[in-house]
């Protein structure tokens, strides 16, 4: 062979070497920046009434299908009288008195998740605890090992106007100042309403807009964002960083509200939407993905209090350890 053809070969060689080799640190890096899905948690409301009956039993079985965290839900022990006066006046139409930590001593809780390797990032609480006893949620921290404490909806009464989703603006940052003091982070959890505009203004958009970044974290509901007519994909770009969790929940087939989603009726009413991630209409796909480019750390399966949750559940993440 001549020295310059064999130079040539080496030379294109040499580039198809390097091309393959660049592809492949793109495809390990394409892998390794989705790794979150590798931790599929599970929003407790999911099966309240199996946790009622087996607590013990229940986190067994979510952990041989493969979830590794846990998100809870209120009232607690040391939560406000106001928000287990509201627990009391529901728990006749759930068929089901569990909740918070199911009539345990947090130890025996702490113990039962160490021992099916169950970790727990956040719980669901109420605003009158957050706005009154900080230094509970540092303690119930200080054994369960929590980092965020989040709202799942602002009372009807404190979201009536725009005046008012200012003012709850301020609530949250004053909220996040006081949880950060304590070593937490505040969330709120969206349910859909909130979303339309009125008078040319997003309400949601408006309270974000004065709230803090740094003091109030995001946990995206994909099932009521869709309820809502706003896309989570767009609102996950827009406040980019801010979303840290997500319940993960399919509609089938999309469905809106009837109104613009501002109390529980018009939410009970789209319950019958809800179905097993994976078997319903919206593209999770492209918003898991998109969220995990955004900054979002745990992801919750949630499908509020599902029949047959040993099939359902398991469907979710057998899916869900797809993407």
């Amino acid at each position: 062979m001549k020295r310059k053809d064999f130079i040539q070969q080496v030379g294109l060689l040499s580039a198809a070497s390097a091309l393959s080799m660049e592809q492949l640190f793109a495809s390990t890096w394409v892998k390794s920046s989705f790794d979150t899905l590798d931790k599929i948690g599970l929003g407790l409301f999911s099966l309240p009434s199996l946790l009622e009956k087996d607590f013990e039993g229940g986190i067994k079985m979510l952990a041989e299908m493969g979830y590794s965290e846990l998100e809870l839900y209120g009232p607690y022990e040391f939560s406000h009288e106001s928000a287990k006066d509201r627990w009391n006046t529901i728990t006749p139409m759930l068929g089901f008195s569990g909740s918070g930590f199911f009539g345990r001593p947090a130890d025996e809780v702490k113990s039962i998740f160490k021992e099916y390797s169950m970790r727990v990032p956040s719980i669901h609480t109420d605003l009158d605890t957050m706005e009154t006893n900080m230094d509970a949620f540092a303690k119930a921290a200080e054994v369960l090992g929590f980092e965020y404490i989040t709202l799942p909806a602002i009372p009807d009464e404190r979201r009536k106007t725009m005046d008012d989703y200012k003012k709850m603006a301020d609530t949250f940052n004053g909220i996040g100042e006081n949880a950060k003091k304590v070593g937490l982070k505040l969330a709120y959890h969206n349910h859909g309403y909130g979303l339309q505009e009125v008078d040319g203004q997003v309400p949601f958009q408006v309270m974000m807009d004065d709230t803090d970044p740094e003091l109030v974290f995001l946990e995206m509901d994909v099932f009521w964002t869709t309820a809502g007519r706003a896309n989570p994909v767009e609102y996950l770009k827009k406040y980019s960083g801010r979303y840290h969790m997500m319940h993960v929940k399919d509609m089938k087939p999309i469905t809106y509200f009837a109104g613009d989603g501002s109390d529980a009726p018009q939410w009970i009413e789209l319950f019958p939407k809800m179905t097993t991630a994976g078997d319903g209409d919206i593209d999770l796909d492209t918003i898991l993905k998109t969220a995990n480019a955004n900054g979002v750390k745990h992801f919750f399966v949630e499908q509020d209090m599902v029949q047959q949750p040993e099939i359902a559940l398991k469907r979710s993440i057998d899916y869900l350890k797809t993407i």
